[in-house]
């Protein structure tokens, strides 16, 4: 016989008045969990009856959380929400588990409003039990289905952020980091990206230590023992991901030398052939801006003089040699060469970075005739410099305010930060001997701060790229920032600004860790 409002509420009243002797009206609270199995009414009664005395039977704890747990499955979203609202007052003691992993489950849900209402309830779980409440959560993002991964993943990365240090503890942050390690273990690129944001906000990892925790967790995920495979997009894509989340946590004490190693020994070698994941991608000047965003960073590198050669050799791949003149004074050839700004920036800034540390190699490592022909081409890209630069300081001489803020003008402000900067670095390298004293900050840097796209890294660098920040992964290009300024005769790149794209599902074929293709999940409800 189904249970009507009627004796629901006679129940609650017998519950109501038994004060002190509640347990002794177990039949009185079997009626309210019967409650589930009638109509809408008595549902929506039996949501909010459930909780209120569900401490007082510990023997019927497990028929009432089940009782809630249909009612969260309910058909009538409206049902469903009261029974989800409720669903917090389950939480004492070992329940606080399970209740985190069906909150955590339910966050599957395509309903909004209840979205919403799942996540409020885990935060107010979360105040009353950190730890069982992340041991929800990880216990679904490591064998639950993949859309619940997924937003548990989701979760984590924008609501530990905003709890207070009384429930964000010391001993639960070791926790998150060291589950995050394992689920870390196993992961897509987007999931990889969203766990670096979970645990790089840590407040137990800020320091100096805890970031060279960090750095030696990306470092696992790139792969940096390995060889690159330039024609595997998935490949590419796996460090580039890498390299951007690495990226932010290196300064004067936690170092980029792996990274920078790795690029001058498997990536410029390598760089016409790179294949890029995103269609729209400059592969190659992606690659390059990250050198050049490391390169203030490397610490003592053990192949320091090959691997700066290899920079040396990549530059001169960039700047032309002068066309020949014929006796009249005018160029031979039938057009003049191309002057790729925005790769030689990258490329010179590395290479003065790097040359710090052997001040003495285009002196001593290299030979005369190499050095001889490196210099002409300095030359003759200084040259062309200098008209370009006089070009955009007339185009943009007069102008201030709204008037540098069209787009037109902002490309041509970065264009002058592009070749002042090459300027200034060529000037060193034409001192006898070569300096390596004159600081710049790189160009796209300067796009990234006015349009305040990403939050700084702390400021611990005292080399010139001072300005450093680091995008996160975006979803799409941002069209505006990619126009270019192209005066006759010349190229910058059809990139100034810094492209960034979200990689999406992982990578094709699996590797035992990391990025590879996760294998099945349960499926199915397993609370």
């Amino acid at each position: 016989m189904a249970v009507t409002i009627e004796d629901l509420y006679r129940s609650y009243g017998v519950l109501a008045d038994a004060k002190d002797n509640l347990s002794q009206h177990k039949d009185a609270y079997q009626v309210i969990l019967d409650g589930v199995k009638s109509g809408p009414k008595e549902k929506r009664l039996a949501a909010q009856f459930i909780p209120k005395f569900f401490s007082s039977f510990p023997e019927l704890a497990d028929s009432a959380i089940n009782a809630q747990l249909d009612l969260c499955e309910d058909e009538d979203v409206s049902i469903r929400r009261q029974a989800i609202k409720e669903l917090p007052r389950f939480a004492t003691g070992e329940n606080i588990l399970r209740v985190a992993d069906i909150l955590t489950q339910l966050l599957q849900t395509d309903d909004s409003a209840e979205f919403n209402q799942v996540n409020g309830a885990l935060v107010s779980i979360f105040k009353m039990d950190a730890k069982g409440t992340l041991g929800g959560l990880f216990s679904q993002i490591l064998q639950g289905e993949d859309i619940v991964r997924e937003r548990a993943i989701k979760f984590l990365s924008t609501k530990l952020k905003t709890l207070p240090e009384d429930v964000m503890t010391k001993e639960m942050e070791d926790y998150v980091f060291a589950e995050t390690k394992k689920v870390l273990e196993d992961v897509t690129g987007e999931e990889f990206v969203l766990l670096m944001r979970v645990v790089s906000g840590l407040r137990v990892l800020q320091t100096v230590n805890g970031r060279q925790q960090l750095v030696e967790l990306v470092v696992e995920q790139a792969f940096l023992e390995q060889a690159l495979n330039p024609a595997d997009p998935d490949t590419v894509d796996r460090l580039l991901q890498c390299t951007r989340q690495a990226l932010p946590l290196f300064s004067k004490n936690v170092h980029s030398t792996r990274f920078v190693t790795y690029f001058c020994e498997h990536v410029l070698p390598n760089l016409s052939a790179l294949t890029s994941p995103v269609a729209e991608l400059d592969i190659q000047l992606e690659v390059l801006k990250l050198l050049a965003e490391m390169s203030p960073y490397c610490g003592d590198m053990d192949k320091l003089e090959p691997n700066l050669n290899m920079l040396f050799i990549k530059l001169l791949e960039f700047m032309p040699v002068p066309p020949e003149e014929a006796e009249n004074g005018e160029n031979t050839a039938s057009e003049e060469p191309k002057l790729q700004f925005s790769y030689v920036e990258c490329l010179l800034f590395g290479f003065h970075q790097l040359g710090k540390k052997l001040p003495d190699f285009l002196i001593e490592k290299v030979d005369a005739e190499r050095l001889k022909d490196f210099k002409i081409r300095l030359q003759y890209f200084a040259r062309g410099l200098q008209v370009y630069i006089r070009q955009l300081r007339v185009a943009l001489q007069g102008r201030s305010g709204d008037a540098l803020k069209t787009d037109e003008n902002k490309i041509k402000v970065v264009a002058l930060k592009i070749t002042n900067n090459i300027n200034v670095l060529i000037k060193d390298l034409f001192h006898n001997p070569p300096s390596f004293k004159s600081t710049v900050s790189l160009s796209w840097k300067l796009i990234q701060k006015s349009e305040a796209v990403a939050p700084k890294r702390p400021s611990t660098e005292e080399m010139g790229a001072a300005d450093s920040t680091k995008k996160q992964v975006s979803l799409q290009p941002r069209r505006d920032a990619r126009q270019i300024y192209n005066p006759p005769s010349g190229k910058f790149s059809a990139t100034i600004g810094n492209f960034t794209y979200e990689q999406r599902g992982g990578f094709r074929g699996g590797r035992g860790r990391g990025f590879g293709g996760r294998g099945n999940r349960s499926r199915g409800r397993i609370y």
